[in-house]
């Protein structure tokens, strides 16, 4: 089994590196290697599971050491894997979705000369996110982290010669580039306190940390997952990034890497579950996050864009169920894997929508696609049923879950992060309900030379295999506790204390959903859409068009005090340290020159310089002796 799990890894790094290094000689193929090399992948990851299911709760375990990979002085770390109940959700749902993304994309890119490049750049990502989730140390997840940094930014600008999706890659860098200051810094300061970094060694030690260490490392690693998870204050890059192709936000900015946030803290959880401090940290990022995104994805008119403020609304859920400890870590992986289902899914019904009416993404040129685009319609509809909460669909049982743990909770602050989260679900009804109907509904508004067409079979066969996760997903994983169960041996067992029935909580959110839905209706199907203006103008418009104003923020914040104080140092360096040492320097070259003047070269001046010399040392003489 050790075998398995690096060459789980092994499969889509190797169909990375072969698609990069063989050239344009790997153009007729390339794009098949890299599907093979991702289900080849994903049958490791079957097998591995099939073996899991086998073993008792708690030898639910697979662990392999490759090599020594940091033997440097008291700091040891090997190159080690590890696969447990936890990581191997992620396995499968990155390999899973990831197959079937790639499978999406050999029609989607088909006539892309980089169609090769892109694969590459896939498999690359795939490898990294694998390597992210399997590491059995810190530092293996950092570089797995860093590896799908990378990826994203090539993904995202892969189409560079759009000054759009160039800028759209360097601010995603950027962005993430502070919150993986956060994750490093992390790391030093465990080293420095335990001198390790490997995950076993860390959460044994937990006890034994002051709290101040503890609250340090949980904020730290907060700040890392706010970064990769587009979480407030880090979340400005995720809107940007849509100006790659739609199957990198159908993988990248939907299924996996948005969600490495949400990893990082649930396995982090002995140290967050030791630092209040850090967790009310935690809820807080996510029930900000989860109305910040929710309010945004109302005004967008981008199909892309209004889906991306929703993942970024979705992770928010996540994090504030990881941010309660015990109690909903399990909650947080539900969604985390329903999520990657309908949300995969609607990505990937966008970037349909998208082929079919000649790259428009602009919902306000769309209507009555639905009898043009069946499949796509069916598919789509489906993950937006699930997204919203509808029951039996599957973001009902992960999302409500959620909304119950939070209310569940207890004191002032589970009514807050309860109601944040119910409040939550009744916008998502909302934009989520107006882009169903800009979309398929209504009067046809696209321009008179534009053909609306079905995708093909490749496209379309991804779309309905991720559209039957949306709808048996959440049954699956919910009914009987079963991944609450499955989980138990990482993040362990607790008992929810249900302050509030359950009913009441269900009711009271379809309750929200609905009216959430008859707003909607009323506003975009009832009346006719300006393909032109935005339908509605008012200042709360404006700030979600311009995404509640976060990088106005930012750089008010962050990058104009950051430039003084770089312009601070830069002056201090010039005139303090630099001008010391080109005095020293200006000091030396004067002495330097005074003495050179002595050497004239002449006998009679040196012999004078010696009798002046001998003469001063008979006069020092002669005063010591008296």
């Amino acid at each position: 089994m050790q075998t398995l799990v690096w060459l789980t890894i092994a499969l889509p790094l190797a169909g990375a590196v072969i698609l990069l290094l063989g050239g344009k000689a790997t153009n007729a193929w390339g794009h098949l290697l890299a599907c093979a090399a991702v289900l080849g992948a994903f049958a490791c990851g079957a097998v591995l599971f099939t073996h899991l299911l086998g073993l008792p709760g708690g030898d639910r375990a697979v662990h392999d050491v490759l090599f020594s990979w940091v033997p440097v002085g008291v700091l040891r770390v090997d190159f080690g894997l590890q696969l447990d109940a936890l990581s191997m959700c992620f396995v499968l749902l990155i390999t899973g979705v990831g197959a079937l993304i790639h499978i999406y994309s050999i029609g989607y890119m088909k006539t892309d000369p980089g169609r090769r490049r892109f694969f590459a750049y896939l498999n690359l990502f795939v490898a990294a996110m694998l390597l992210l989730v399997l590491a059995d140390n810190y530092l293996g997840l950092y570089m797995g982290w860093e590896g799908v940094g990378l990826a994203s930014y090539l993904l995202i600008g892969f189409w560079s010669y759009k000054p759009s999706a160039a800028t759209a890659a360097k601010k995603a860098f950027v962005v993430n580039r502070v919150g993986d200051m956060g994750l490093a810094i992390a790391l030093m300061v465990l080293f420095a306190t335990l001198g390790s970094v490997t995950f076993s060694t860390v959460f044994d030690s937990v006890p034994q940390m002051s709290h101040g260490v503890l609250t340090a490392v949980g904020l730290l690693l907060l700040l890392g997952a706010c970064g990769k998870s587009a979480q407030v204050p880090l979340q400005s890059w995720l809107g940007d990034a849509m100006e790659g192709p739609t199957p990198v936000s159908a993988l990248i900015h939907a299924a996996t890497m948005v969600t490495a946030g949400v990893y990082l803290i649930v396995r982090s959880g002995p140290i967050f579950n030791h630092s209040p401090a850090a967790q009310t940290a935690v809820v807080t990022v996510g029930a900000v996050t989860l109305l910040f995104g929710a309010i945004i994805g109302c005004a967008k008119d981008d199909i892309k864009k209004a889906l991306a403020a929703s993942t970024m609304s979705q992770i928010g859920y996540m994090v504030l169920a990881a941010g309660l400890g015990p109690a909903g870590y399990a909650v947080a992986i539900m969604h985390l894997l329903t999520h990657g289902f309908f949300k995969a899914g609607l990505f990937l019904g966008a970037g349909s929508v998208m082929h079919a009416m000649d790259d428009e993404t602009d919902m306000r040129r769309y209507g009555g696609l639905r009898t043009l685009l069946p499949i796509t319609f069916v598919t789509f509809g489906l993950g937006y049923l699930a997204i919203i909460g509808v029951p039996p669909f599957a973001g009902y049982f992960s999302k409500d879950a959620i909304i119950e743990t939070a209310f569940n909770s207890g004191g002032l602050e589970g009514w807050l992060l309860g109601g944040a989260a119910l409040l939550g679900a009744g916008i998502t009804a909302f934009y989520m309900t107006r882009v169903m109907l800009l979309t398929f509904f209504g009067q046809r508004r696209w321009k008179p030379d534009t053909h609306p067409h079905e995708s093909p079979a490749s496209m379309t066969a991804p779309m309905i295999i991720l559209a039957i996760g949306s709808v048996g997903a959440g049954a699956l994983l919910a009914i009987g506790s079963t991944l609450q169960h499955w989980l138990e041996p990482v993040v362990g067992h607790h008992e929810t204390e249900h302050l509030i029935p359950a009913w009441i909580i269900t009711v009271t959110a379809l309750g929200v959903v609905a009216i959430g839905i008859a707003v909607a209706v009323r506003m975009y199907l009832r009346k006719p859409v300006n393909p032109i203006a935005s339908e509605w103008v008012s200042a709360a418009t404006v700030a979600a068009l311009n995404d509640l104003y976060g990088d106005a923020f930012n750089e008010a914040a962050l990058m104009r005090p950051g430039r003084a104080v770089t312009r601070g140092l830069v002056a201090v360096e010039r005139r303090g340290i630099d001008a010391a040492v080109d005095g020293i320097a200006a000091a030396v070259a004067l002495a330097s020159n005074s003495v050179r003047r002595m050497q004239t070269g002449f006998a009679r001046s040196y012999a004078l310089s010696i009798f002046l010399g001998a003469t001063l040392v008979v006069a020092m003489l002669v005063m010591v002796r008296l």
